[in-house]
């Protein structure tokens, strides 16, 4: 691979990662901006402390928005907007 296709691989990885901020932050109603929340922040927990409901209302915005179906045994996807990111665009997910 060469140093512009790292490049363009990088420059769509942070687009979609921030297309996906925008969409947590205006779906779930967060009071802070997307810029925010880092691309490995854990979304549960100690992250931005999400809950069972606001993965629902993730699940309809992603499928909507991205054209992608998630389910129930895909729970670890949303272990950050990174891993999301891997999801909802196949194409930036690392390569040997």
């Amino acid at each position: 691979m060469t140093i512009d296709e790292l490049r363009a691989k990088a420059a769509e990885r942070q687009q979609t990662c921030s297309q996906i901020k925008k969409m947590i932050v205006s779906r779930l109603d967060l009071e802070i901006e997307p810029g925010w929340i880092t691309d490995d922040q854990p979304l549960f927990g100690r992250g931005l402390e999400l809950d069972s409901l606001d993965v629902l209302e993730l699940y309809v915005a992603i499928e909507a928005e991205f054209g992608v179906a998630l389910y129930d045994s895909e729970m670890a996807v949303f272990g950050s907007v990174s891993r999301l990111a891997d999801e909802v665009n196949p194409a930036l997910r690392a390569t040997a």
